[in-house]
């Protein structure tokens, strides 16, 4: 279309039968193309018949993807052993009891999961300073037109239809302006309750259809089983034998024509691939907390994408949206199981997409994650609270993850990345722990203002040792990918110049930093909550907004605050340690006030004016991470190649 504009403000101007039953018909779909998607056995007292999978590696398995994990796994290790010489230090002294061995144990554990993810930005640093972020799927610069068929599907559930159908709208224009319109169709499935947005959601499809150059098709759920991994598991069992390829978009997210291109190619070339997920950036960020997880997804992400593409391989993980995914393999090996038990850890399984990788994998399928791919967009929550609402329904999912360690035939490393999707959680509680452990231990010994003056005046010692290599951990992986972009031109360019870049991100680092134990204690609650079972449901994303109430972050950040001032009544009996314990109880105690002035569009508007927090969208220009080169080596397609025919 040539107005996308029209799309987000479409009302619906007609109401006719079929708006005004849940049942009513839809003709807005192709003929069916039946493919058998059974349930896959996680529960190994019912899994005789799971075989694990012993046979060789992928062939887009990296040739010494063992000595990657070595490197990445063993630096981190080693990264954790030399800051743990000051707590050792510290906890040890006169011998350790119950409580001190607890502390320790807490911080070792966090101090690995950190130190894991600083040397995964460190991979990732050098693989995209070297160029060879594509070399495992080799990408192609110039991909020739697909001999298969690709579905691409927008799972919707209450979203505002007229946004989410602009977006499709300029994804159709993308692959037209390639030609290749004739190898894509576009599946809306609507799991929509509300009767207006199931109204507006047919208003705008009647709007996009005449003009699309794709195949449009509209389709509703009247029964919502199983939220979105249902809703895209009943697609695949009425149509996916018609596809070879489906791409999950989510209804915030698109991809560029020449980004889905690559895909496919990748795919056609790679017989044995059954997943690439691309790594998105965030776009059309608007409040200042938008602005400032937008500006480190840009400037900060890649590296980690880059870094964890580069050790995982092809036993990589999924995301839940904006991948292409092998239809075949998808329904032959990653039909989700219903688990055991009550809610929440019973039922259908809320995080889907980290088992639907391990069970691809499981069948034998190589599952990767790239960053080689620019043109890969999703948006974000525009609040703080939006935020943290997402992440507690995300908490109870991936907890979730836990009872499926034991699960027959996954790979390790499919195990592993179940752990580190639960450690995203449990490591706020973790830390909440530590702080408190610490400041009990501190609470046993007298007033020593010698340690208020080191703090201000530190010397070199052991607890130097660990405050300095603690803080580099942390921040080494943003440096990074500052560092990163300032040695490329064109990318510093498209940031705002180097000025632009230092100085948003010490602004992204001010910010996250205060905002770290706010979501430190949100998160310690979901987790709480979760394992008290407290099942969150499912609600809609909101997408847009401008500024919170001051009586909703209050009652919000209620916990937040009460936390703070439970430190401030230890910090009372110890206030030689209030310099150590500022940068967690000053955000706590300012909770709400952060939330507020975060959510506010004006204060993102005045940050870009300023030069703050700026990224390649604000300037109108793409910072592609990767100059393509023709493949090192070319893989027959799985099949001879098939003529596009119209469904329409």
């Amino acid at each position: 279309m040539s107005d996308l504009a029209s799309l987000r403000e479409v009302s619906p101007p007609w109401a006719g039968p079929e708006a005004e039953t849940e049942a009513a018909p839809q003709p807005w779909l192709p003929p069916e193309a039946p493919l058998a998607m059974p349930r896959q056995h996680l529960d190994s007292l019912d899994a005789s018949d799971v075989q694990p999978q012993q046979g060789p590696p992928p062939a887009t398995s990296p040739r010494h993807i063992a000595l990657r994990r070595w490197a990445v796994f063993g630096g981190a290790l080693a990264l954790t052993a030399l800051v743990a010489v000051g707590p050792w230090i510290l906890y040890g002294r006169g011998g350790f009891d119950g409580l001190e061995t607890l502390g320790f144990a807490v911080f070792l554990v966090l101090a690995s999961a950190i130190a894991c993810w600083f040397c995964t930005a460190v991979a990732g640093y050098f693989v995209l300073r070297t160029g060879c972020e594509q070399d495992d799927l080799a990408f192609a610069p110039h991909p020739p037109p697909p001999t298969t068929r690709t579905a691409l599907l927008m799972p919707l559930y209450n979203e505002d239809a007229g946004a989410a159908f602009a977006r499709l709208a300029a994804l159709d224009q993308s692959l037209a302006r390639l030609g290749v319109s004739e190898a894509f169709d576009i599946f809306v499935l609507s799991d929509s309750r509300k009767a207006e947005v199931v109204l507006a959601e047919r208003a705008a499809f009647r709007v996009l259809r005449p003009a699309a150059h794709s195949r449009l098709y509209l389709r509703r759920r009247t029964d919502n089983v199983e939220r979105k991994a249902g809703n895209v598991g009943d697609w695949v069992r009425r149509f996916g034998g018609a596809y070879e390829f489906m791409v999950v978009l989510d209804a915030d997210s698109t991809m560029a024509g020449d980004t889905l291109l690559r895909l496919v190619d990748a795919m056609e070339r790679h017989p044995g691939v059954g997943l690439i997920q691309t790594a998105p950036t965030i776009t059309r960020a608007g409040t200042l907390f938008a602005r400032m997880s937008q500006f480190g997804v840009r400037m900060y992400g890649r590296v980690a994408a880059a870094g964890l593409a580069w050790w995982a391989g092809s036993e990589a993980s999924y995301w839940g949206h904006n991948a292409i995914v092998r239809t075949e393999a998808f329904a032959s090996s990653a039909g989700l199981p219903i688990l055991q038990g009550e809610k929440p850890f019973g039922g259908h399984v809320l995080s889907h997409d980290v088992v639907e990788a391990a069970l691809l994998r499981r069948g034998g399928w190589a599952v990767h994650v790239t960053a080689a791919l620019d043109g890969s967009c999703e948006e974000t929550p525009p609040t703080l609270l939006d935020f943290l609402q997402r992440d507690q329904r995300w908490c109870q999912g991936n907890l979730q993850h836990l009872g499926l360690l034991n699960a027959p035939g996954l790979h390790p490393l499919s195990r592993a990345q179940l752990v580190m999707g639960a450690m995203a959680y449990l490591s706020s509680p973790l830390w909440f722990m530590g702080l408190a452990i610490g400041l009990i231990l501190q609470l046993r010994y007298p007033v020593d203002w010698s340690t208020f003056w080191y703090v201000l005046h530190p010397s070199f010692t052991p607890f130097m040792l660990t405050s300095l290599l603690s803080g580099l951990l942390l921040i080494g992986p943003k440096l990074l990918g500052c560092l990163l972009v300032l040695n490329r031109p064109g990318e510093r360019r498209a940031f705002g110049g180097a000025g632009a870049v230092l100085k948003s991100m010490g602004l992204e680092i001010l910010l996250s930093g205060a905002l770290a134990p706010v979501m430190m204690v949100a998160n310690t609650r979901a987790v709480f909550l979760t394992l008290r079972g407290r099942d969150v449901g499912w609600r809609p994303q909101r997408r847009d907004a401008d500024g919170l109430a001051w009586g909703d972050a209050l009652k919000a950040m209620r916990w937040q605050m009460l936390a703070g001032l439970a430190f401030c009544a230890g910090l009372a009996v110890r206030p030689d340690l209030a310099v150590c314990f500022a940068p967690i109880v000053v955000p706590l105690l300012l909770a709400a006030p952060l939330a507020v002035l975060t959510s506010r569009l004006s204060l993102g508007q005045a940050a870009a004016r300023a030069g703050y927090l700026t990224t390649p969208d604000d300037h109108g220009m793409s910072a592609t991470p990767v100059v393509f080169r023709a493949p090192t080596r070319l893989t027959p397609a799985p099949q001879a190649p098939k003529t596009v025919t119209n469904l329409g």
